[in-house]
């Protein structure tokens, strides 16, 4: 058959892509074989491909196409999330350079804009991850705002509600002026930032004398209600129980006391303003101090803020600083570095803010949560993060699950008046109405007479539920799919979303279906830059996964990618790993060519054939017993790194240099099959990592029918191997990379046939030590007195008598100089092993390795003295 010289990625991923689909080898329906099941953490579909997607996915993929190779159902859900804020921030930016504001359309108006937005552009990173090979059912693509979904998160939170679980509270909030909308606490980034510390001067009222108040953040002072000290602070018990006049304001608020305050920091005084910072608003509470919130919801002032009405917080804070100044009011500033609320999806400081939200009470459903991860019920790789875990879920508090947007699922909550607790809470307008009847006795209440809460759900109130809305599992709890796919069996995620997602999600699960969503979960690393930076947009060090498959294959950059991604760690990105990746394709593609080339022939195997075959055979089941340990224990890179080393090492570099027929000869049929076999089996084992390169070999080694493709073909058990032939053949290896070093270092010819001495009475594989180290004779159980080539392989001396072309003085002085480097590395050794405290103190394996240190130079200065003698 013919095969071209070069393997080209562009013309084969497509290709084989597009038979996988029409196929339908993706595609997955309840059978009778086990399921082994996957749900993609879903992009937000704004998205596009980057770094951290394609490790995550290629993770996913490799672990969901070795499930169907061996035996299992294998489902992988993809789907995106409908992302609110970043959503919402898209289309109002698109509304705005179409010169319309949110504002002045309606709700209905805007969720047409933004579904537009989301058809035309929404499924980009889907479209993305199957250039990757990524195998998913895409027949189950699932949105988390398509109807059945979105059913799926207002049945949940009815269903909550219901149970007491959910309430309407009047609370501080993180809120963003970008987005504006409160967000949770696990999405606020504290970022370090250079400001001042500015001390403002609170007059005494009916005095001249102040009071010193520290703060970075002057323009809040319009809302300020009290000046709190601490009771023990012998410094201001004179100005118990008096007032003080708040700067600009001229506003009379009482000095309080509370033994929060810590005397040493600042001033040992603190201006309170509960609406506007989370540790004042909780003093306010306990002291019933008035709140006036002095900021509007796009972080401008509002009227409390008196002639700095509508302008930016920050812009004020610079003009006030100035008016303080001006007046006397502002004792300094100084510099000051301090840590930063900001938003994690739009960047801007927060603010905190009072308003009513809706919360879900967690500590009642927290609890299963973490007793199923600490007892093992839910697997975590690395194990470590098992203790973060742990500290959120015991410290956490209940979760704020309502926004300020209106794209997302619209809370189910009805009002018929105008008191705080004029509401029902319905899954449709009319089960509301019909509650809200009951609830007032009015029968002349109408749909018209209700409005729905404004505020849409947070989306991971939508994505909590995700391992069972995929399915339909709170639609239909008895569905086929669910009791067949759930609980599915590893989760691929990061970190980062260990409590957004991983916690929430086990919650869920233990809530509604009473059992665990997954098995394990499998946190992959960060992928970072070779500086250790995150890799970002914004700092420009992230190359653009599409270009890079372009550049070196699929198959390329995902072995790229996961050769240097150890588990759980994080990934330091290298462009020349994506190289070699690709030159792993090349060589594999070279080896296939070199076996195609060989012609068969009608004769026996021959001495140095059998020995290969017979060791390759117990190298093979040994690596897959090895590569299946690894995959238990999610050492993905390691598994893989296995595989290279047996295809690259064993099979190209020791089998096919046995095998190959001397030039101008063919090879046997029976050997040149059994290698053929071999190399299926590599191509099984090396699928899920390079699924594009392997099916185009597979094909092209034989004909195959549609049930016959590589991706649905059942990789080999790992069968019994024999470990002395393995090590046998090792040490062959070591003695002909011994013969080669000579001739290497000596400057001889490969052609040059050695014959060799050797303490030894027999050589295992003599045939293939002959074959690879051209040795025209063995002498078992001899010495030479001849000058002589010696090393040590174990405990084995080979002797090679030196070549009659090389000059033997020059020998002698370079065998002179390498006995006198051993001799000073000796004494080095023998220096520390005569140190007592040293073999007392040290670890018995660090004396160990010294021990050997020392009788290996021992033998090799034993062998360098015998050669010296013999020169």
């Amino acid at each position: 058959m013919q095969i071209s010289e070069k393997y080209n990625p562009q013309e084969t991923e497509q290709k084989w892509y597009n038979y996988w689909l029409e196929n339908k080898y993706f595609h997955s329906e309840p059978n009778d074989k086990p399921p082994y099941t996957i749900v993609i953490p879903p992009p937000n579909v704004t998205g596009i491909l980057h770094m951290g997607h394609m490790l995550n996915n290629t993770i996913q993929d490799v672990l969901v196409r070795r499930a169907r190779m061996r035996g299992f159902n294998a489902c992988w859900i993809p789907g995106t999330d409908h992302a609110s804020i970043a959503t919402e921030a898209k289309v109002v930016a698109k509304l705005k350079s179409e010169g319309v504001n949110k504002s002045d359309i309606t709700r209905e108006q805007f969720l047409e804009h933004a579904w537009e937005w989301t058809n035309k552009y929404g499924g980009t990173i889907l479209e993305q991850l199957k250039k990757l090979g990524c195998s998913c059912d895409w027949d189950r693509t699932r949105f988390t705002m398509e109807d059945k979904l979105s059913q799926q998160v207002i049945k949940s939170f009815v269903d909550l509600y219901n149970k007491g679980l959910i309430y309407r509270g009047y609370r501080m909030v993180n809120w963003d002026p970008e987005a504006k909308t409160n967000i949770s606490d696990e999405e606020v980034i504290f970022k370090e930032q250079n400001g001042k510390l500015y001390f403002l001067k609170y007059k005494i009222e009916g005095s001249e004398e102040f009071l010193s108040v520290a703060t970075t953040r002057p323009e809040t002072i319009f809302g300020d209600t009290a000046v709190c000290i601490n009771p023990n602070d012998e410094r201001y018990a004179h100005l118990k129980g008096k007032n003080v006049i708040v700067p600009i304001v001229d506003r009379v608020i009482p000095i309080i006391e509370d033994e929060y305050v810590d005397i040493e920091f600042g001033t040992g005084a603190l201006k309170i303003t509960p609406a506007h910072d989370i540790n004042d608003y909780e003093i306010g509470q306990k002291h019933q101090l008035k709140m006036i919130d002095a900021l509007d919801d796009d972080g401008n002032l509002n009227e409390h803020g008196l002639h700095y009405a509508g302008k930016n917080r920050f812009d004020v804070r610079k003009q006030i600083a100035k008016e303080l100044e001006e007046k006397d009011l502002l004792l300094k500033a100084e510099d000051y570095v301090n840590k930063v609320g900001t938003s994690e999806r739009t960047g801007v400081v927060i603010e905190p803010k009072v308003s009513v939200q809706w919360f879900l009470k967690m500590s009642e459903i927290a609890k299963p949560a973490l007793d199923v991860v600490m007892d093992d019920e839910v697997k975590f790789y690395p194990e470590k993060f098992k203790n973060t875990y742990k500290h959120w879920m015991e410290n956490i508090r209940d979760w704020n699950i309502s926004r300020q947007l209106w794209w997302g699922q619209q809370i189910p909550a009805y009002y018929y008046g105008t008191g705080d607790e004029d509401f029902v809470v319905a899954e449709t307008k009319e089960e509301a109405l019909e509650l809200a009847k009951q609830k007032t006795g009015n029968q002349d209440l109408t749909i018209e007479g209700l409005r729905q809460d404004d505020d849409a759900l947070d989306t991971w109130f939508s994505s909590w539920l995700w391992p069972m809305s995929v399915f339909d599992g709170l639609l239909d709890p008895e569905n086929k799919d669910i009791n067949y796919y759930y609980p599915t069996s590893d989760l691929v995620t990061g970190p980062d979303i260990i409590f957004f997602w991983v916690a929430r999600m086990i919650m869920a699960g233990l809530e509604y279906r009473k059992e665990v969503p997954f098995k394990n979960v499998y946190f992959t690393g960060i992928v970072r830059d070779k500086q250790r930076r995150k890799m970002s947009k914004s700092l420009g060090n992230s190359p653009d996964p599409l270009e890079l498959m372009d550049k070196y294959g699929a198959d390329g950059v995902r072995v790229g990618i996961l050769l240097s991604s150890a588990a759980g760690n994080d990934l330091l990105f290298d462009e020349d790993l994506m190289l070699q990746g690709r030159n792993f394709m090349t060589k594999i593609w070279n080896a296939f060519r070199l076996i195609n080339m060989w012609n068969h022939e009608d004769k026996p195997a021959i001495a140095t054939d059998n020995q290969a075959i017979e060791w390759f055979e117990n190298k093979l089941n040994k690596t897959i017993a090895e590569i299946n340990d690894q995959f238990e224990k999610f050492r993905i890179s390691d598994a893989l790194h296995l595989i290279y080393k047996l295809i690259w090492d064993d099979f190209c570099g020791w089998y096919l240099e046995a095998i190959k027929p001397n030039y101008g000869e063919g090879i046997s049929k029976e050997v040149y099959n059994k290698t053929i076999y071999f190399f299926e089996e590599l191509m099984k084992l090396l699928h899920p990592f390079m699924p594009f390169l392997t099916e185009e070999l597979w094909q092209t080694i034989s004909e195959r029918s549609i049930e016959e493709a590589l991706m649905i073909a059942q990789q080999k058990e790992a069968g019994a191997f024999d470990e002395t032939i393995i090590k046998n053949f090792e040490t062959a290896a070591e003695l002909i990379s011994g013969v080669r070093n000579y001739r290497q270092t000596k400057g001889i010819s490969p052609r040059e046939a050695a014959e060799i001495y050797t303490n030894a009475s027999e050589f295992a594989n003599d045939a293939v030590i002959r074959k690879l180290a051209n040795v025209s004779e063995i002498h078992f159980g001899q010495k030479t007195d001849k000058p002589s080539f010696t090393f040590l392989v174990g405990a084995t001396e080979v002797s090679i008598p030196l070549s009659e072309n090389l000059d033997l003085g020059e020998e002698k002085t370079k065998t002179e100089e390498e006995l006198k480097y051993l001799k000073g590395f000796l004494i080095s050794v023998d220096k520390k092993l005569s140190n007592e405290k040293f073999v007392a103190n040290a670890k018995p394996e660090v004396v160990e390795v010294e021990r050997k240190k020392q009788k290996d130079a021992l033998d090799k200065i034993a062998i360098l003295e015998e050669k010296l003698k013999s020169l």
